[in-house]
């Protein structure tokens, strides 16, 4: 038996301590916003956060986060989210929307380390996320947007 916070709820969980955290959350907890895609820490698409931090959860055994606190997408809230989301949807930033859980939860991170990123900042932190569209500018342009709306408290 595991016991993982995640979300802000606790879970004891019957499951081999071996087993990659993104399949816990998958599999037991129904989290399915985190996203299976390369399996092998290439494609960022199974982002969540690790007691704040970007971390990709495909090849992290679930016996790692014991006594971590884990946010996934569907936990992800607060200021810097609200602004993402909206900075998001107003520049229509996503297409086939794979990849926006890890992106989002990448600049999430971003931001409540750097408030006010360059477009370097930006282009060094999101480069463990793969966009098969394409829409990396984008996605820049959203991150300063949510960063100007964070800062300015819109």
């Amino acid at each position: 038996m595991l016991t993982i916070r995640v979300n802000g709820a606790i879970h004891r969980l019957d499951v081999d301590p071996d087993t990659p955290l993104l399949w816990v959350l998958r599999e037991q907890l129904e989290l399915t916003g985190v996203k299976y895609s390369c399996g092998i820490e290439e494609c960022g698409a199974c982002t969540v956060h690790v007691d704040g931090k970007a971390t990709l959860s495909c090849n992290l055994s679930a016996s790692e986060v014991v006594g971590k606190e884990i946010t996934t997408i569907e936990g992800l809230k607060g200021p810097v989210a609200d602004a993402l989301r909206e900075a998001w949807m107003e520049g229509d930033v996503p297409q086939c929307g794979f990849c926006q859980p890890g992106q989002l939860m990448t600049a999430a991170a971003l931001l409540r380390t750097n408030p006010n990123p360059s477009d370097a900042d930006i282009d060094t932190a999101m480069s463990y996320v793969l966009c098969r569209c394409g829409t990396y500018q984008g996605i820049r342009n959203a991150i300063h947007q949510a960063a100007r709306r964070y800062k300015h408290g819109k």
